[in-house]
């Protein structure tokens, strides 16, 4: 009789692989511009921008999709404009505008008063604020801290590498260069006889600098001040830059001032309009600034360069003459 064979063994029911844990987020520790220290368990999802330079950088990086309102000065780019406005930062301080966009991050820049990022905290909002940059090197390093801030340092990398790279070009272009002319830089002229220009410090004197120009406003003694038309006709500069052209100034109401037809930039008709964003607003941007300088003060060297196809063509044309 054959033997019958043994039942087959149940099988184990399989071994549920574990699911690991949810890593626990790191959070985002930095200390800002004032030395208080903010911690945020994760990038923010709704910024309030309060500067021009800080709405360009986050943009910039990145992290403008972040941003959901913005002060009224801030309207680059074009993206950042279409944004609600939480009004001006000159006079009264808009907290109620700033409360009502329910932000979890406010980032404010020196146009921010300590005394105002006390309201906003003392009104349970978490803010940032961030020291306006003296050099480049200032520049990148704010760069870096929005971009931990926000989650987009990679971002952050590859746009200072860049910005690193065409400011190496311009300074390379110019290394052999040894004629430096002497540039006027006009902030704004209500009063023509005195117009306000820039002086040491400030970083519209470091670019005309490294863009192998002097600066009139050197001379003086303070970062923003009034020169007069007779020390302007003194040190007779070679070309003037016009930043209050958007408010109606032109090469013909320059040269229709008392006293102004013998400068020498009159003369040669080498005032020219200025986008007074390219370097007063300490973001990105001054890169753009910076070249732009370089082919107006030195066109024979930059205006055969592909340097050109980031600048105003129509500033562009009245430098880069056929």
């Amino acid at each position: 009789m054959p033997t019958q064979a043994p039942p087959s063994p149940t099988p184990l029911p399989p071994t549920a692989t574990p699911i690991p844990p949810s890593p626990t987020p790191t959070p985002i520790v930095v200390k800002d511009g004032l030395g208080n220290t903010i911690t945020l368990e994760a990038p923010p999802k709704r910024i309030v921008s309060l500067a021009p330079s800080i709405t360009e950088s986050l943009f910039a990086i990145g992290a403008g999709k972040q941003v959901v309102a913005r002060d009224d000065n801030s309207k680059y780019p074009e993206a950042a404009a279409k944004l609600p406005s939480v009004g001006s930062l000159w006079g009264n301080f808009p907290l109620e505008a700033i409360v009502a966009q329910k932000p979890d991050l406010v980032i404010a820049a020196e146009i921010t008063s300590p005394d105002q990022v006390k309201q906003m905290q003392d009104a349970g909002l978490t803010v940032f604020w961030v020291a306006n940059p003296k050099t480049l090197d200032d520049l990148y390093t704010a760069l870096r801290t929005l971009a931990k801030i926000t989650g987009h340092e990679k971002e952050a990398e590859k746009l200072i590498a860049q910005m690193q790279e065409r400011v190496q070009t311009v300074e390379d272009s110019l290394k052999d260069v040894t004629d430096e002319p002497l540039v006027f830089y006009e902030l704004d002229a209500t009063d023509p006889a005195n117009p306000y220009t820039a002086g040491p410090g400030t970083f519209i004197s470091t670019l005309i600098q490294m863009a192998k120009g002097k600066n009139v406003g050197d001379a003086l003694s303070k970062p923003w001040a009034q020169i007069s038309t007779e020390e302007l006709v003194k040190q007779n500069p070679d070309i003037i830059l016009l930043a209050d052209a958007p408010y109606g100034v032109t090469s013909e109401s320059v040269a229709k001032r008392a006293g102004w037809d013998a400068i020498k930039a009159v003369k040669d008709g080498k005032v020219y309009p200025f986008d007074p964003n390219l370097l007063s607003v300490p973001g990105p941007r001054l890169v753009d600034g910076l070249e732009t300088l370089a082919v107006m003060l030195h066109p024979d060297v930059f205006c055969a360069q592909d340097l050109t196809k980031h600048l105003e063509q129509n500033l562009v044309g009245a430098v880069c003459q056929p």
